[in-house]
């Protein structure tokens, strides 16, 4: 079997595994419990590594889902494409090159992105609500991501300081500007910078889970995984 076709088996499997999880109700263990937060680094990271991943396949999922609604518009898919807003950001492009960078200025850069999408997911459950032929499960599945993204950033947060004190504080997320609002905005417009903004939300939410896999690996289990 050549590499595209086992790829698009993974991503299948990938999809048809969070469909399950969402329908069943499985959510990753909460952070905390009660503000009762005395975890391991080792429990904090496979927390968050677990959290992470749910919200890449859920993004997954859900851009599936929108992008079937323009399938058919080749023409629409090539205009609504643009840079994603923490394209600015600079982070390793491979193993590499996160191997070069301190652990805790890599753990500040994932928390940057996470702390980002912190806005852009509550304006999107509401711009995709908007949007009378999409399906309920791409709007429920943007409701769950808000959620879980908080959650993700206060696990983020705990493993800062508890593992590296000195450098909470230090992210860049405040450097960028909100996205707009696409409110009085007309119709192709709006569901334009909705179909990218859910692009940019996989290919980041990509990024954190393997920055925050990787750095479990190097952080607790000192690259031997």
């Amino acid at each position: 079997m050549n590499s595209q076709g086992s790829s698009q088996k993974g991503t299948l499997l990938l999809v048809m595994m969070s469909s399950l999880l969402f329908c069943q109700n499985v959510h990753p263990l909460p952070i905390c419990h009660s503000g009762y937060c005395e975890m391991s680094l080792w429990e904090l990271f496979d927390r968050v590594t677990m959290l992470s991943h749910y919200i890449h396949s859920l993004s997954t999922e859900m851009f599936i889902e929108f992008d079937k609604l323009y399938s058919h518009d080749h023409e629409f898919i090539a205009t609504a494409i643009s840079d994603c807003p923490t394209s600015s950001l600079a982070t390793p492009e491979d193993k590499e090159q996160a191997q070069q960078i301190p652990p805790e200025v890599l753990l500040n850069l994932v928390l940057s992105l996470v702390h980002y999408w912190n806005d852009p997911l509550y304006q999107l459950v509401t711009e995709v609500g908007s949007i009378h032929e999409a399906p309920d499960a791409i709007i429920s599945r943007a409701k769950e991501i808000e959620i879980q993204n908080k959650r993700l950033l206060e696990g983020i947060e705990k493993i800062l300081g508890q593992a590296y004190p000195e450098a909470k504080g230090n992210e860049i997320y405040s450097v960028w500007s909100q996205l707009p609002s696409l409110q009085g905005v007309d119709k192709e417009s709006r569901d334009k910078a909705i179909y990218n903004k859910i692009r940019c939300l996989r290919r980041d939410s990509h990024k954190i889970d393997n920055f925050l896999k990787f750095l479990r690996c190097r952080v607790v289990y000192n690259n031997t995984c």
